[in-house]
């Protein structure tokens, strides 16, 4: 290690005094301005991640539905996977050490995880289309170089095309080929593959809009319509050229607000999707004919994908075992539909995407989906092997065609994360497939009526769960209120959980009106407020 060179270079992305990050889920996300000395030390953590797995990493710089004046950067693992969480660790103090001691923390990283720092290293880069991206892209550049690592800068691309491009890398092909256009060419060619066998009336069945919340998402989607046919409408609102990015639109506002987002006119009837910034969730929507607002979010796409796949699944007679993974957030009536009239298992996880995928992969089909739209599908090894040996091998034509249709299922999902585009090509081929409008997607279940909301706390930290967040250990007595006031509403459940990120606990709520989980969100806030040390006034009803 150059000394000399990581002196000079870290003088030139300098800590702000007092700030302290932590790595969470979605990596580091903050103000802009305060993310330059991170993002430096985070090229300089990939390259030892790198040196340490002898494998490619990634690194995106995004801060996905956040505003446009915030930024982020997270690390991608060899297979696509989010960072190891003993990783996570290293990051934070990595970010948060000062700079007379950041040669020090380096040694401690090289000698906990075993790093040889001889060994080669290639780093991924991509970024989304935030004004002060390409700028931090630079610092990222400035950490990798200063440790002697490779790197490759594929620029702008949605956070799940550096995913994918960081698993084709490490599996020498196998997944696909590293590049923009061999992710194009692959979601395409099974995409069309699929929905050849469909007997749907064309048009209308494929016309759809789609709100690219002013990100990265307008732009890919642009660059892959070559690749489909003419009759594959789509149609890209807030592409990023007249309104900021996520303002007012977006997947995150979508769902949040339970509402269209501004800059797309939606037609009674029409169906209509909305990525997020770096185009990693979906949910899709519509307005029926009385005006009404409907959405479709992550349970509602999981519940799609879990029919169409078990019907195949079906057809092909193999034993595979398959799943589908929940946080707590997911509605009651969808976990009620799956269970009792799909007869799907479903498995119960803390909120965050590592916790349903590492789940997800116990199965040799696993669905996973957060409510928020953030989601995918995971095949085994053997399932996939398996079914591709049927397309080859297969006498009967009703197994060998549903075989076939698994294979392009597994080509057109993005398993190494959720992936709008994916997740988007992946629901489209199966309406048409099925022949089903967007009602009657919606009319599988009703959900329950819910609310989120939030208290501000002085410390979130009193807030300890267990049960995958859906039970409160500490305080003492919050779990035995929330309980009394549960009992009080029909069909009714609630569950608080700490954020991530800040000092306020979230609350969700659900019951048989929207009326009642109203009032319960409420009744679980002020209670919240009183036994977990909630700041400012106490909350007002809704």
């Amino acid at each position: 290690m150059d000394s000399e060179a990581l002196k000079k270079y870290s003088a030139l992305h300098p800590k702000p005094a007092g700030l302290t990050l932590h790595y969470g889920t979605a990596g580091f996300r903050t103000k802009a301005e305060q993310l330059d000395h991170v993002v430096f030390r985070m090229g300089l953590l990939a390259v030892l991640r790198s040196k340490a797995v002898t494998a490619t990493i990634g690194i995106m710089v995004t801060a996905s539905h956040n505003p446009e004046e915030d930024n982020g950067v997270k690390l991608v693992d060899p297979l696509g996977e989010m960072l190891h969480p003993s990783w996570e660790e290293y990051a934070t103090q990595l970010a948060n050490a000062e700079e007379q001691e950041l040669q020090k923390v380096i040694t401690e990283i090289c000698q906990k995880a075993a790093v040889n720092l001889h060994k080669d290293a290639l780093v991924f880069i991509g970024r989304d289309t935030r004004p002060s991206s390409k700028k931090l892209s630079q610092s990222v550049i400035d950490g990798i170089q200063v440790l002697g690592g490779q790197y490759h800068d594929y620029g702008l691309v949605t956070t799940p095309q550096l995913h994918y491009m960081v698993c084709c890398q490490n599996t020498q092909g196998q997944y696909g080929k590293a590049t923009l256009e061999g992710y194009y060419e692959k979601l395409s060619k099974a995409f069309m593959e699929l929905i050849k066998q469909s007997h749907s009336s064309g048009e209308s069945q494929r016309h759809l809009k789609i709100d690219c919340a002013n990100g990265i998402g307008a732009l890919k989607l642009s660059e892959m319509k070559p690749y489909f046919p003419q009759e594959v409408l789509i149609h890209i609102h807030n592409d990023g050229t007249k309104e900021k990015l996520n303002h007012l639109c977006g997947a995150d506002f979508v769902k949040v607000h339970q509402k269209p987002p501004g800059g797309l006119d939606m037609k009674p009837n029409e169906r209509c999707c909305s990525f997020d910034g770096d185009a990693d969730r979906i949910v899709y929507y519509y307005k029926d004919t009385a005006g009404h607002f409907h959405l479709i979010d992550g349970d509602k796409i999981a519940t799609l994908i879990s029919i169409f796949l078990k019907e195949l699944l079906a057809k092909v007679k193999q034993n595979f075992n398959m799943a589908v993974v929940q946080t707590a957030y997911a509605n009651g009536n969808s976990t009620r539909y799956l269970q009792e009239t799909l007869k799907v298992p479903v498995h119960c996880v803390k909120t965050g995407v590592k916790h349903l995928h590492h789940k997800a992969q116990e199965f040799d089909v696993g669905v996973y989906f957060e409510a928020n739209g953030h989601g995918t599908v995971l095949f085994s090894k053997a399932a996939e092997t398996k079914i591709r040996q049927l397309v080859k091998e297969e006498k009967d034509d009703e197994k060998r065609e549903a075989a076939k249709m698994l294979a392009n299922m597994i080509d057109l999902i993005n398993q190494t994360v959720g992936d709008a585009v994916s997740d988007m090509l992946v629901i489209e081929a199966i309406l048409a497939l099925k022949g089903l409008t967007v009602q009657q997607w919606d009319s599988l279940y009703t959900d329950l009526p819910n609310r989120l909301l939030k208290v501000q706390v002085a410390d979130r930290r009193v807030i300890d769960t267990t049960d995958a967040e859906r039970r409160v250990l500490t305080p003492p007595g919050l779990q035995e209120k929330i309980d009394v006031l549960v009992k009080k509403y029909k069909l009714s459940r609630a569950f608080v959980r700490p954020s991530g990120t800040e000092d306020v606990v979230r609350i969700y709520a659900e019951a048989d009106t929207q009326e009642n989980a109203d009032a319960l969100a409420h009744e679980v806030s002020l209670a919240v407020f009183h036994l977990a040390g909630g700041k400012g006034a106490p909350p007002q009803p809704i």
